[in-house]
């Protein structure tokens, strides 16, 4: 690329180089973290895609991804950017935990959560696992709380991913072992109906996957309820 460089003739001439030099440099900068920008919000639109498909054809009450980040201001300016457009098709996308420059964030269905938290023997679950509030808001935080304490996934963290009931104490009580079958979860009640539910997840994300690959945006995509 031809650049033209005046040629310099006395301190005014110099000094207007120097702007010139400046203009040019903040004109790439601008134009990189605009590339950058862009490239960050594919990836994210490509792991809400792989990952969250079902929760975002209102299929299933949430899915949880990791997501690598390098500042953490903006990943949480993001966050909000996501829950400002999708606020209006009944979904809410929060940031589990964060280390190492990785998020475990959490994409749901708050009605559906609600619902999810108060199916038959699910609250007296979350009671004897120490779960006080009554409320998805105030369910999700004491899970965010047990996250930040511990490394590992609390086995109740499935009863927030609509996993049935009888699958996560079987898990329990089997040490994940003896399951009837696996797939998003490990099942060890009705496995013929944990199967289909598989399918159904696996065939949402292959359709999802092409559609935007042919130009339907996330937000086309995602079915408001």
């Amino acid at each position: 690329m031809f650049v033209f460089i005046p040629r310099i003739t006395s301190v005014f001439h110099l000094l207007y180089f120097f702007l010139f030099l400046s203009s040019c440099f903040a004109l790439f900068i601008t134009v990189f973290q605009n590339i950058t920008s862009a490239d960050n919000t594919n990836k994210i639109i490509r792991i809400l895609i792989d990952h969250c498909s079902p929760t975002l054809a209102s299929l299933k009450t949430a899915n949880m991804f990791s997501c690598p980040y390098e500042s953490g201001e903006s990943l949480e300016e993001d966050v909000c950017k996501w829950n400002l457009q999708m606020k209006d098709k009944g979904l809410y996308l929060t940031i589990l935990r964060k280390n190492d420059k990785k998020a475990l964030v959490y994409l749901c269905r708050p009605q559906r959560l609600e619902q999810d938290l108060h199916k038959p023997g699910v609250q007296k679950f979350l009671r004897a696992c120490g779960y006080r509030g009554e409320h998805w808001e105030e369910a999700l935080t004491e899970l965010k709380d047990r996250l930040h304490m511990c490394e590992k996934f609390p086995h109740e963290i499935g009863l927030f991913l609509d996993y049935p009931l009888v699958d996560v104490i079987g898990f329990i009580r089997n040490t994940g072992k003896n399951c009837k079958c696996s797939g998003c979860w490990k099942a060890y009640g009705n496995a013929k109906e944990a199967e289909k539910t598989f399918c159904k997840y696996k065939k949402c994300r292959e359709i999802y996957s092409r559609l935007w690959e042919n130009g339907r945006s996330v937000l086309q995509l995602t079915v408001a309820a």
